[in-house]
């Protein structure tokens, strides 16, 4: 403390007694008061409320938004992890906290961080409803002439964007899908960790995906020293995440910059799901071609034989067009084999399932309609039948530039009736305006059929929303509806802890797992025989995850 040198300035001092020996000059009364109110606007005695809440008087906050927002300045300090479920409108609690620190004149230089297919969304979020002037960054513009910024991380930690970002003292950093930084030894983590920044604020539905450490990373992020240094949390911790309920100490640590509201909890369980299931069966012909393809695939990969049948599940396109790619890789025998199967798929007619579409949406009538598929034929497919019965559509994919994606939504909410989405479209994009949703094509992880439904379940939908999740009878399609959704209850309690239970079985991917008993499988039935163990240890897993929980409390 001894080497702290303390320097004192003078002049303001000497000036003033300068002014006060000559009688002035001084500002006149008019002016000085002028000053005074203006300050005493941005003058705030105390800590506690917001102030924000009298300059947004359009915006209906709900309660739990409120509450996070105070949670994260009084007691946090404004630096938080943001955890809400998907669809609580994390984005609206992010903003209300910005505006808050920006009334009390403690944030002016702001950096913010998304996804780069989000990055006009905030924008448009930010002013529109905050009445926050950020802007998008801009090639050629210094980044210091930004006062509020929005930019992806891709962009923001290539040269020599970074060297530039690093050097500015930043009031407030947010970051949003903050999960994606759970890896410290990424150049993204030691980016953000670089930052200088005044506050701090991680959004996040899931803080902890596969194993206790992505915590600690994150937390890190924020308080650095907070959970203890790297190599005393994992002696003291381990991986088990677990630890985070059964701990009372680490639950208490974590709670103290992290806040987590569960729809159960909030006011937005008044808008329901309706989950239908849609039983679809193919005609005779089909039924023959997707047997005769099943069989012809005995020598080749079983892997690849699956991924043809359920291609086949969602358009003869999609199955054709890999089919013909797969036979041009292979060796001359290989096309010999499935050069009759190809013929035969191309000439099968119009596909059951989009044809049940139809019939759904011409049910449903003018309202909007959100389809999800998992191929790009498959899209196009759908696009060109629903011109045939005078159905408008747009596509949303992943190959689409930011500025295209948001000229889709647009089309989407003003001119089309329905969206069809490749899983693009299954985060990110928020479309509460849509209360209708066809899962045409089921993904296998059920996690990423939660973000989906995530798109339109959320907060600002006011409508209750119907969701129709499609299968072809006896196919694989039938499996994977009857053993990974109907069995494991998705859209019930299991949901919630699919995560928990995953990595209490040491399943790092769930979709890894089903691709590996699918590669592992010499036939259809096995690989039921599979998916059956498999969901019956997830049952069991969780009723005694369950009973742990009863224990050791929430």
């Amino acid at each position: 403390m001894n080497n702290i040198e303390v320097s004192y300035d003078n002049n303001f001092i000497n000036d003033l007694q300068e002014k006060l020996d000559h009688d002035g000059p001084f500002s006149s009364w008019e002016l000085f008061k002028m000053a005074y109110d203006a300050e005493l606007t941005t003058f705030t005695k105390d800590f506690h409320g917001l102030r924000a809440l009298e300059f947004l008087p359009e915006m209906n906050f709900l309660p739990h938004q409120v509450q996070t927002a105070k949670q994260a300045i009084e007691e946090m300090n404004g630096r938080a992890i943001l955890a809400d479920e998907v669809g609580l409108g994390k984005t609206i609690e992010a903003g209300l906290i910005l505006k808050e620190y920006m009334i009390r004149g403690l944030a002016k230089k702001i950096l913010i961080l998304v996804p780069a297919s989000l990055v006009n969304q905030w924008v448009k979020e930010l002013n529109e409803k905050f009445y926050i002037p950020a802007a998008t960054f801009k090639k050629h513009y210094p980044w210091d002439s930004y006062d509020i910024i929005v930019t992806s991380i891709d962009t923001a930690k290539r040269s020599p964007h970074r060297e530039a970002i690093l050097d500015i003292n930043y009031d407030f950093v947010l970051i949003d899908e903050a999960h994606k930084l759970k890896n410290h030894k990424t150049k993204n983590y030691a980016f953000v960790r670089a930052l200088k920044k005044k506050y701090c604020l991680l959004l996040t539905a899931t803080p902890v995906q596969n194993q206790l450490i992505e915590i600690f990373n994150l937390v890190s992020i924020l308080k650095p020293g907070h959970l203890g240094n790297y190599e005393s949390f994992l002696e003291k911790y381990g991986k088990d995440r677990k630890k985070i309920n059964q701990d009372t100490y680490l639950k208490q640590l974590v709670q103290k910059v992290m806040v987590r509201n569960t729809r159960k909890d909030t006011s937005l369980n008044t808008t329901k799901r309706n989950i239908e299931t849609v039983w679809v069966d193919f005609t005779d012909e089909e039924y023959e071609v997707y047997n005769e393809l099943d069989k012809t695939f005995q020598p080749f990969s079983s892997f690849s034989k699956i991924t043809f049948l359920r291609e086949l599940c969602s358009s003869r396109e999609a199955c054709y067009l890999s089919l013909q790619k797969f036979v041009n890789n292979e060796e001359h025998h290989g096309r010999e084999i499935l050069q009759p199967i190809i013929e035969r798929i191309g000439q099968l007619p119009h596909h059951a399932k989009a044809q049940k579409v139809v019939e759904l949406i011409k049910e449903i009538g003018d309202e909007k309609v959100i389809i999800f598929t998992e191929y790009r034929a498959s899209q196009l497919y759908l696009q060109w039948i629903l011109q045939q019965h005078g159905i408008t559509s747009v596509p949303f994919r992943g190959g689409f530039k930011r500025g295209k994606k948001d000229w889709m939504k647009q089309l989407f909410k003003d001119r089309a009736q329905v969206l069809i989405a490749t899983e693009a479209g299954g985060e990110g994009i928020n479309l509460q305006f849509c209360n209708y949703m066809i899962n045409y094509d089921l993904p296998w992880n059920p996690m990423r059929l939660e973000q989906r439904i995530g798109r339109i379940h959320r907060y600002g939908q006011e409508k209750d929303v119907h969701i129709y999740n499609f299968a072809i009878r006896n196919t694989l399609e039938e499996h994977i509806m009857k053993l990974l959704y109907e069995k494991i209850a998705l859209f019930e309690k299991v949901i919630g802890h699919l995560d928990d239970i995953l990595a209490e079985l040491k399943i790092d991917s769930f979709e890894e797992e089903i691709q590996s008993i699918m590669k592992e499988s010499s036939s259809t039935g096995e690989i039921k025989i599979k998916l059956d163990n498999l969901t019956s240890i997830i049952q069991n897993t969780h009723q005694n995850t369950m009973t742990e929980e009863s224990q050791y409390g929430n």
